[in-house]
């Protein structure tokens, strides 16, 4: 059995497929989610899906009383995985200093407590909203890419957080951590066990998408069809939710079984790829068989034109590579939202 990891949000879409693959890995996890935007029967399908069921603590990461206590249940945690955030681009503009409070002070307490308990290293989720709109010549854009003023106070907080674990190491800190940069995670485990489920109305496109395909939703909206792309559409680069899991195990690894990489290190998590939101759309239809009531509406404020990642370093230093097709992603997608409406959840 390999080290116990702390998974921060693991509930949640992208920290319960990636406590799938730490355990399919060999590793122990602990689980802590304040239940925010997820739900604790998650617990079931990870169970289901690794025969090991991991343990699980409801405690809010900005509470460092209740996190402190977490490491003295559970003494030996080696890493932690830090998903806990809030994470929605319009709700952040709406309630700034809840982002402020929940994204920055959640990061700060596992900082301090990571010392005193002997914790080595931490893998931090944070985003390609930190790049902005790049400009053509950094297109796709690499981890060194200028950071942009973010368009948000989500955006911001990735932000600020990758500068606040680079000054906490820098001040000597003996800790490790590398920073993911992720595209646009999109699908669901192939067991249909664990996926994506928002709480209201999705704010990413293929929750919306399948939502409109089994009629919770009336019509799909696409946000702008002026843009300078080829179909006026925006173009982003779609992340197989469990391609971007498996990014986290290698990234584990690397923090902890090598001794010889840098304090922090920053890898961009995604296909390399652009797609526009009318070929994700088209792309669906297509792979599952179903056509989707939708048109175009104005642009959205906020919105980048068009991004998508130079993957190139995490595939030569992590040794990961994205590897999915994406119609098997939506058709993933689909078979996710079926389940639920057979379970009677949507």
């Amino acid at each position: 059995m390999k080290q116990t990891i702390l998974v921060t949000g693991g509930t949640g879409f992208i920290g319960s497929h990636t406590t799938v693959e730490l355990q399919q890995a060999g590793y122990q996890v602990v689980i802590i989610d304040n239940l925010s935007n997820s739900n604790a029967n998650v617990i079931d399908g990870i169970e289901k899906i690794t025969g090991v069921r991991p343990a699980f603590e409801k405690v809010d990461c900005c509470d460092i009383k209740a996190l402190e206590g977490v490491f003295q249940k559970y003494p030996g945690i080696k890493g932690i995985i830090h998903f806990a955030a809030s994470k929605a681009v319009g709700e952040s503009v709406e309630k700034p200093l809840l982002y402020y409070r929940n994204n920055l002070n959640s990061l700060i307490n596992l900082l301090e407590l990571m010392p005193k308990y002997d914790v080595k290293g931490i893998i931090f989720s944070s985003s390609c909203t930190v790049y902005g709109q790049p400009t053509a010549e950094n297109l796709p854009v690499t981890e060194q890419a200028p950071i942009r003023k973010a368009l948000s106070p989500y955006g911001n907080t990735k932000q600020v957080n990758e500068e606040i674990i680079q000054d906490f190491i820098h001040s000597g800190a003996p800790i490790k951590s590398v920073i993911l940069r992720y595209f646009n995670p999109i699908g669901a485990h192939p067991t249909a066990l664990i996926g994506e489920l928002p709480n209201g109305v999705p704010m990413n496109l293929i929750p919306f998408v399948t939502q409109t395909a089994i009629g919770i939703r009336k019509q799909l909206k696409i946000f702008g069809n002026d843009y300078g792309t080829p179909d006026g559409t925006c173009i982003r680069d779609y992340i197989y939710v469990v391609d971007l899991a498996k990014a986290h195990v290698k990234a584990m690894e690397r923090v902890l079984d090598n001794p010889d990489t840098d304090p922090v290190e920053v890898f961009n998590i995604g296909t390399g790829r652009g797609l526009s939101t009318l070929e994700v759309v088209e792309g669906f239809e297509r792979a599952t068989g179903v056509k989707l009531p939708w048109e175009f509406a104005p642009r959205r404020e906020g919105d980048i034109e068009k991004v998508w990642g130079n993957v190139d370093k995490a595939n030569k230093v992590l040794g990961w590579k994205a590897e999915a097709d994406i119609d098997d992603v939506l058709r993933s997608a689909w078979k996710w939202q079926l389940k639920l409406r057979e379970d009677g959840i949507q």
